[in-house]
């Protein structure tokens, strides 16, 4: 047990039996081990950081075939909570015609087609990209877009397809982000944007919560990016940066979730991991709730004295010359 909570960090250990899988650098090292805690499982992961282009990832990651076990019902029915909240497609597509009024639009990974319906009209021409055929049969119906069933480097659209493409939340859980990014690249019009969202390894969040950072999300996490990171893989693709910017999203209640979890267990009572765990009753939903009116402005502010934001926000395009 207590080597699970050790969380190690190793900053002069360096991996010398490992390439950095974007760019080809020998010298990384290791980061930290930590389990999955969103299912309270005793396996440790390791994450390690290159030196030249400081992207992180996931040392000895699950196949795909075993890492369908990672994304189980209780993570799809979390995930889609948190895209409830009102703005969460608005602000995207807002962000969207602030570079293109309409044309063709590719959404990696597009789920049931969420962020699809948000962008239906006259002006553009919908497509996605999901793995889960049952899944992109609702993202058919729901948005009348044309879906891929497969993985995106299957997927076979012919250069210079689309206006814009956009992968939310799905680039840190690729295999191959590189060979992606170089895909879209490829798929991209001259002028066209590439508009995603992920996690920021170099976040305040990360820092202040280490391995009980809730936007690990190991093992379903492969990679682990900063803006730096990003800069690299987009330069080396060929691809331009219009913005790269962090915003703050401390996930402080799951975060801290975690870190309870781990006293608990030290101690040497366990209790039901954040997967299984009831809806919130309506006393803690009050609680929560002024907590959150009350603490959480304050800790957030504070935040910004550890670190950059814990989500980036890029938007890159293709030269048109």
């Amino acid at each position: 047990m207590q080597a699970q909570l050790k969380e190690p960090e190793s900053k002069n250990q360096t991996v010398a039996t490992r390439v950095c899988p974007i760019c080809g650098h020998r010298k990384v090292r290791e980061v930290l081990r930590a389990p999955d805690r969103f299912h309270s499982k005793k396996e440790l992961y390791t994450l390690v950081r290159c030196s030249e282009c400081t992207v992180v990832w996931l040392q000895n990651p699950p196949g795909p075939l075993e890492m369908n076990q990672h994304y189980t019902a209780d993570y799809h029915r979390a995930i889609s909570a948190n895209n409830e909240h009102p703005d969460h497609w608005t602000k995207r597509r807002q962000m969207i015609h602030r570079y293109k009024s309409g044309g063709t639009l590719l959404d990696l990974g597009c789920s049931a087609g969420g962020f699809l319906a948000a962008m239906r009209g006259p002006w553009w021409k919908l497509f996605g990209v999901e793995i889960c055929e049952d899944v992109a049969q609702r993202a058919r119906e729901n948005t009348g877009a044309e879906v891929f069933i497969g993985d995106i480097l299957d997927a076979p659209f012919p250069a210079q397809s689309f206006d814009a493409i956009t992968c939310f939340n799905v680039f840190e859980h690729l295999y191959d982000p590189h060979a992606v990014l170089a895909k879209v690249a490829k798929w991209l019009k001259p002028g066209g944007i590439f508009y995603c969202f992920v996690p920021n390894i170099d976040s305040a969040g990360y820092r202040l919560f280490r391995s009980h950072w809730y936007a690990l999300e190991l093992p379903r996490h492969l990679y682990h990016f900063s803006p730096a990171s990003l800069r690299f893989i987009a330069t080396a693709v060929g691809l331009q940066e219009l913005s790269i910017a962090t915003h703050r999203e401390l996930f402080f209640e799951r975060s801290t979730r975690y870190v309870v979890d781990s006293m608990l267990e030290k101690a040497g009572v366990s209790r039901v991991s954040m997967a299984e765990a009831p809806p919130a009753n309506l006393p803690w939903k009050v609680v929560r709730k002024a907590l959150r009116v009350s603490v959480l402005p304050a800790i957030t502010a504070l935040a910004a004295l550890f670190g950059d934001g814990e989500i980036i926000t890029v938007i890159l395009t293709k030269p048109s010359t």
